[in-house]
């Protein structure tokens, strides 16, 4: 049928996560980028004394990441991607190749960990399955896979926004282990006292959204089978 292939609107309110989304979003853009545009290490939110590695990958990390959120952004809008497809496949594969340049400078960043073992394992296996998705989902469309091709992109874009996330659940575990560090100017950044805190946020900023993503993508058994 002529009208089979035709992309189905989706109504704003069905997706009202979009517009916080994209807001939370260009907050983080605004607040954090402009700290690394000089490239001053001396401006950086976090120590820069990790090696020479450390720096140039953290900011490769932050301005390539910078572009795929945004693109994310996009390819989330079901508005653009009904109304405008070539921008939607344009904006995605933009998001493609930044999302790789960013997992690659996240697995370099995340062997140089502030909190020890467990945020390095924690940010390396997610750089590993963010690279792993990314890679999946180009695929899936290169094959006209389209069903799979979502899924995996799904799965991608929720390991990206991770970096938003974790600015929620660091203070939340850092309030409930060591609560002490939000009153005491002696506790700061790389203290031992909230190590164990940013390790446990490295672990839940991702793994949780990952969880979401899973049950967003099965909450409806004949979703796949609409989708194909």
């Amino acid at each position: 049928m002529p009208g089979a292939e035709r992309t189905r609107t989706v109504r704003w309110w069905r997706r009202p996560w979009i517009a916080p989304l994209a807001v939370v979003t260009a907050v983080l853009l605004v607040t954090a980028l402009p700290r690394y545009v000089g490239l001053d290490p001396a401006r950086s939110l976090v120590p820069t004394d990790r090696g020479p590695a450390f720096y140039p990958a953290l900011v490769t990390h932050i301005f390539a990441g910078s572009v795929m959120l945004s693109a994310a952004v996009l390819q989330l809008w079901p508005w653009l991607r009904a109304h405008y497809p070539r921008v939607h496949r344009w904006s995605g594969r933009v998001y493609v190749v930044t999302a790789l340049v960013t997992g690659v400078a996240a697995l370099v960043t995340a062997q140089f960990p502030s909190a020890g073992v467990s945020q390095q394992v924690a940010n390396t296996m997610m750089g590993v399955l963010f690279l792993t998705f990314t890679v999946l989902g180009y695929r899936a469309v290169r094959q006209r896979r389209f069903a799979d091709h979502r899924e995996w992109m799904v799965r991608s874009t929720a390991l990206a926004f991770s970096i938003i996330t974790n600015r929620f659940w660091a203070p939340v575990l850092i309030a409930v282990y060591v609560p002490g560090a939000l009153t005491d100017p002696d506790i700061g950044f790389g203290a031992p006292e909230i190590a164990g805190a940013a390790a446990a946020s490295a672990w839940v900023s991702w793994i949780v959204n990952l969880l979401f993503a899973e049950w967003w993508l099965h909450r409806k058994p004949r979703r796949r089978s609409r989708l194909r």
